[in-house]
C-alpha cells in the first residue's frame, strides 16, 4: 500500500472524527453520528470525482465508508462509556485541531488526483482545496453551524497553499513522499496559526466607516 493511500485512509478518518465531534456537540443519536461522520468524512472526495468525472471512490471502496462510521463513533461511545474528565472537554478546539488535521491531508490528496487525472497544476491546486474543505462545509451545515470555510481565520487558503507546494515541489523534480510531507506541513502550519494566533485573511471594510 502505497503512502498517498495510506494517508487517504488517515484524512478519511479524521475528517469523520471532526464530523464525531461536531455530532457531540449537537447531542446527536448514533445514525446521526455515522450520517455526519459519514458526510465529513466521503464529502470533498466524492465532489473531487465527480468533477474530474471519474467513478467515485467509495462506491467500489466500500472500506471507506466503514471507517467513517466506526471514526465517528469512537467519539460517541467514548463521550457515553469513557470516565468524565475534571475538566469539560473542549469540543471546539478539539474541532479545529481535527479539522486542521484533515485539511492537510485532503489537500494533497485531491492535488493528487487531479494531477493522475491529467489536470493541469492550477486546476490541480483548485482541487486539493475543495476536497479538503466541502465535507466540512457539509458537516457544518447540516448541523446548523457557521461552516468552517467562512470564518475569518486562513482555512481554504491553508489548503490551496498546501496543494500548491505539492504541486510545485513535483514539478521541480522534487522526490514525492517530501513533496508530499512539505505541502502537508505547510497546509497544517497555516492552519494551526490561524487557530492559534487568529491569522486571517484581510476583510472587506467597504461602507464600514461613516461621515459624520
Amino acid at each position: 500500500m502505497t503512502l498517498i493511500q495510506w494517508l487517504d485512509y488517515a484524512g478519511v478518518a479524521v475528517f469523520a472524527l471532526s464530523g464525531g465531534i461536531t455530532a457531540a456537540r449537537k447531542r446527536l443519536d448514533p445514525v446521526g453520528f455515522a450520517l455526519i461522520g459519514t458526510v465529513t468524512g466521503i464529502g470533498g472526495g466524492t465532489l473531487r470525482d465527480l468533477l474530474l468525472d471519474r467513478p467515485v471512490y467509495w462506491i467500489t471502496q466500500w472500506e471507506y465508508l466503514v471507517i467513517t462510521v466506526l471514526a465517528a463513533w469512537v467519539v460517541f461511545f467514548w463521550g457515553r462509556f469513557a470516565p468524565r474528565p475534571a475538566r469539560p472537554v473542549r469540543w471546539s478546539r478539539l474541532l479545529d485541531w481535527a479539522d486542521a488535521v484533515g485539511l492537510s491531508v485532503f489537500a494533497l490528496i485531491g492535488a493528487q488526483a487531479a494531477l493522475s487525472a491529467g489536470a493541469n497544476g492550477f486546476i490541480a491546486v483548485v482541487m486539493g482545496m475543495m476536497t479538503a474543505s466541502f465535507g466540512g462545509l457539509l458537516r457544518d451545515i447540516l448541523c446548523n453551524e457557521i461552516p468552517m470555510i467562512l470564518h475569518r481565520e486562513i482555512y481554504a487558503s491553508a489548503a490551496a497553499a498546501g496543494a500548491a507546494v505539492y504541486v510545485l515541489g513535483l514539478r521541480a523534480g522534487w522526490p514525492h513522499d517530501p513533496t508530499l510531507a512539505a505541502g502537508a506541513g505547510t497546509a497544517l502550519a497555516l492552519r494551526g496559526l490561524g487557530i492559534t494566533r487568529g491569522w486571517h485573511l484581510p476583510a472587506y471594510e467597504g461602507g464600514a466607516r461613516h461621515n459624520p
